[in-house]
């Protein structure tokens, strides 16, 4: 098998999901820092294997894949099955379905909360619009709370995408200097989630060096 290569800073919440899955796979992979103050990301190499000029951008031989979520499924079937990829389609539409609703209803809430209240320099911080995103993010790990009640992991017993894609959100979560509501089937799964050593390597990552900047 040849040697995976991964475009990406790991300060990065969509690389990081990336690199949480090479890491549950081990799959040798060689990362490359990109983006941010690493830049590279305009450059007519980069864009001629990623038009789209971000991160992260897999290759693997000589097919390049782009898109966090593309990377995900492919790197799923092609390498992760049955366990990240069933042959069951009802199985598939089960991760299929978190993966859809982490993209479209957790994460630009939680993304948009991140921006404004590290990414934004305290003087042009915006407090009702913090508050209303942090109310926001809460209600929506609040339904993720309600469904972790009666399962371990979010499409069922075992661990699967649906916890890459969602569970990725959480070390931030957890570690924003803001006031969260006690979500105890949240705080479980997040600590199973911290004890695979993949979730550690890939996600537990301090963003020191992204407060107050803007400019990436």
């Amino acid at each position: 098998m040849t040697t995976l290569t991964l475009w990406g800073r790991l300060t990065s919440c969509n690389v990081q999901k990336a690199v949480w899955l090479l890491e549950e796979l081990a799959l040798p992979y060689e990362r490359i820092d990109a983006g941010g103050d690493f830049g590279g990301l305009d450059d007519a190499a980069y864009l001629a294997m990623n038009p789209n000029g971000k991160v992260p951008t897999l290759k693997d031989g000589e097919l390049v894949v782009w898109d966090s979520e593309a990377i995900l499924r492919y790197l799923a079937a092609r390498y992760g099955a049955p366990q990240f990829w069933s042959g069951d389609p009802a199985e598939r539409a089960a991760v299929d379905q978190w993966m859809a609703w982490t993209a479209t209803a957790l994460y630009r809430d939680w993304i948009d909360l991140f921006w404004r209240l590290v990414r934004t320099p305290p003087q042009r911080r915006d407090a009702d619009l913090i508050e209303g995103l942090r109310r926001r993010t809460a209600e929506r790990f609040a339904f993720l709370d309600g469904q972790l009640a009666s399962r371990p992991y979010l499409a069922g017993d075992v661990f699967s995408l649906a916890d890459i894609a969602a569970g990725m959100t959480l070390y931030r979560w957890y570690e924003m200097p803001i006031e969260r509501p006690a979500l105890p089937h949240l705080a479980a799964w997040y600590a199973r989630l911290r004890d695979r050593p993949a979730y550690r390597t890939a996600v537990c990552v301090p963003f020191d060096d992204l407060v107050g900047k803007l400019t990436f």
